[in-house]
């Protein structure tokens, strides 16, 4: 594997990683830093404690295909979701509730190059599958 795919999926990965964990484990310090007071209502931080463990979760995976060949075009598609997933979710918010600040659109910005970076593994590790395989627009062998 060469060192393209290696650094991008061990930034990509490293990053939703450490992003959800941060979100499970100290959501106050997480969100303080954009300017948010989430309170201590137990409800509003399941919510958010929830996606974050989702993301660490999924950044684990991603990170893998950094070290797994087999892992490279799996873990290269979730990173693309989930960034570009974030980038959309973002864009709705600016259109629908308007501009939440430069942070917030720094944050779009990794996201989208984040998203697209994954996005361009993901194109480069394709392989032609048998038609039986039905999952193999994911999965290496």
């Amino acid at each position: 594997m060469s060192l393209f795919p290696k650094l991008t999926l061990g930034a990509a990965g490293l990053t939703a990683l450490g992003i959800g964990l941060a979100i499970t484990f100290v959501p106050h310090g997480f969100y303080t830093s954009y300017g948010l007071d989430i309170g201590a209502n137990p409800v509003r931080l399941s919510e958010l404690r929830a996606p974050g463990a989702n993301l660490a979760a999924l950044g684990a995976v991603i990170f893998s295909g950094a070290f797994r060949p087999n892992l490279v075009r799996l873990s290269a598609a979730l990173g693309a979701l989930v960034f570009f997933a974030f980038a959309f979710g973002r864009g709705v918010s600016f259109a629908l509730d308007g501009w939440p600040g430069d942070s917030i659109a720094t944050a779009l910005v990794i996201e989208v190059v984040l998203g697209a970076l994954c996005f361009t593994v993901w194109r480069r590790s394709g392989r032609r599958m048998p038609s039986h395989d039905r999952f193999g627009f994911l999965l290496n062998r």
